[in-house]
């Protein structure tokens, strides 16, 4: 089984030692997430791989290092012939994208399925009328859909959902999108989401813009201008990338952005 690699980061998939278990599960507090979960299990399709980790030590966006069990991620085989991970359940992949679904409201626009997180937990919120998810590739669909993803949400959240295949950069909506997610890079940490999440948001109305590892984008911008992060700075900011937000309203959220970062942000 290949090493699942994310961010930078090798996350060993192999099951854990039986004698190394029991000082595991004293010393270590496990990752419960109030937002739903799904089920996954073992699939291959094209170049893609979803595989299950029994037992793993993890580092959240926020939090600190945290055990999970049963951990999903979604791997592509590359040119090399190597996999890396381009999502997984990881503590740090839900707390990067949960700022975005807990805000969601109206039509949301979901751009990049990944495993699906986003998107069903967005149609399990009963502030969301709808759900578009677009998905440049057809396998990553026929990934959860082999997985059963969307066979796991009742009957009036999967109403919501319409899957669409397209590029994220060039389709656009019949109506405008009250919430979009932008969420189609590999790493977290890079620049350019903010330029691509601008076209995204022309694209589709979008009134409010979630982009996956903006904190990290605005933790950037504030040590090139030398900056703390507090209130105005974040205003100032926010004003450059010229996108409304979701999270600058949040109580606290300067605060929180420089924990990520302090994390995750590794190229300044």
């Amino acid at each position: 089984m290949p090493p699942l690699t994310h961010s930078g980061a090798d996350i060993p998939a192999d099951p854990i030692p039986p004698e190394m278990v029991a000082d595991a599960l004293s010393a270590l507090t496990p990752f419960v997430a109030d937002l739903f979960v799904p089920r996954y299990r073992p699939c291959e399709v094209g170049r893609w791989r979803l595989q299950v980790a029994p037992i793993l030590l993890s580092a959240g966006y926020w939090s600190p290092a945290l055990m999970t069990t049963d951990m999903a991620a979604l791997l592509r085989r590359e040119a090399d012939g190597e996999y890396r991970c381009w999502m997984s359940m990881t503590p740090m992949e839900i707390e990067s994208q949960e700022i975005g679904v807990r805000a969601a409201t109206g039509h949301t626009v979901v751009m990049g399925m990944g495993m699906g997180w986003a998107a069903v937990n967005a149609a399990l919120r009963p502030e969301v009328t709808r759900v578009t998810v677009v998905e440049l590739d057809p396998d990553v669909i026929e990934v959860n859909q082999r997985v059963g993803l969307l066979d796991q949400l009742p009957a009036d959240a999967l109403a919501k959902i319409s899957l669409v295949n397209a590029d994220a950069l060039e389709f656009r909506t019949d109506e405008p999108a009250d919430t979009l997610m932008t969420d189609i890079w590999l790493p977290i940490n890079g620049d350019e989401r903010m330029e691509q999440s601008r076209i995204m948001a022309r694209n589709t109305g979008a009134r409010r813009v979630y982009v996956w590892g903006q904190e990290l984008v605005i933790a950037r911008r504030a040590r090139a201008l030398g900056l703390e992060l507090t209130d105005e700075t974040l205003a100032r900011i926010v004003a450059e990338i010229d996108l409304p937000l979701i999270g600058p309203e949040l109580p606290g959220y300067p605060a929180l952005i420089a924990r990520a970062a302090d994390k995750w942000l590794k190229d300044v």
